[in-house]
């Protein structure tokens, strides 16, 4: 069973148009990293996950890079948008879902990959949104399907292991179980919902008391 990824890497690519440039050093909920960084990673996830959908081998068996925002260049407003157009392409193909695949160096089937591609579209939208000042739309039905698919599997990743799996989620927040489905997703990858920026101080002034 496929899940359009559409509607979820359109959002993205909407919020990625209005980040500014003096926001690319601010400080995101997504383990420590810059905004600039955040960039950097969706960047490379694009091309990661849009191999593991053609069931494409990439060079260097697709381990993530360190994030990097040195890397994004001048055109990364217009890049990395029509690279998760790419990606929504690719994981819409039924034979994505099917069979094995690779990503991250790790053989999962098909299904697995599309999901984990899901999440990462989903969350690291959100890290982006509150990150830069802007609403993530997590109540919009249009992303009811793709955050269903995101969150089951989430789910199972939480509870084979329920104090965070290194490299992928920080362990979980606790969120009630009455909440929007965005808010325990976001519970789940170890990030609390109500996370906000730092005020950012000027320099020569100081920090109210």
């Amino acid at each position: 069973m496929t899940t359009d990824p559409r509607p979820a890497t359109a959002v993205l690519a909407d919020l990625i148009g209005r980040v500014r440039d003096d926001q690319l050093t601010a400080p995101t909920p997504c383990g420590g990293i810059s905004v600039g960084e955040l960039l950097d990673h969706i960047d490379s996830l694009c091309g990661a996950f849009t191999a593991a959908a053609a069931k494409t081998p990439i060079e260097g068996g697709g381990t993530a890079p360190v994030p990097d925002a040195s890397r994004l260049g001048e055109d990364w407003r217009r890049r990395i948008p029509a690279r998760l157009d790419e990606l929504a392409r690719a994981w819409r193909e039924a034979p994505a879902w099917e069979g094995t695949t690779e990503v991250g160096g790790l053989r999962l089937p098909g299904a697995v990959a599309g999901a984990a591609a899901l999440d990462e579209v989903v969350v690291h939208g959100w890290d982006l949104a509150v990150a830069t000042g802007q609403s993530y739309p997590g109540a919009d039905p249009a992303l009811a399907e793709v955050l269903g698919t995101a969150y089951r599997w989430v789910g199972t990743i939480a509870a084979e292991q329920p104090e965070g799996s290194p490299g992928l989620f920080g362990p979980p927040v606790p969120v009630p179980d009455d909440a929007p489905l965005m808010d325990r997703l976001l519970g789940l990858t170890g990030r609390d919902p109500h996370w906000s920026a730092p005020a950012r101080v000027s320099p020569g002034h100081s920090p109210a008391p």
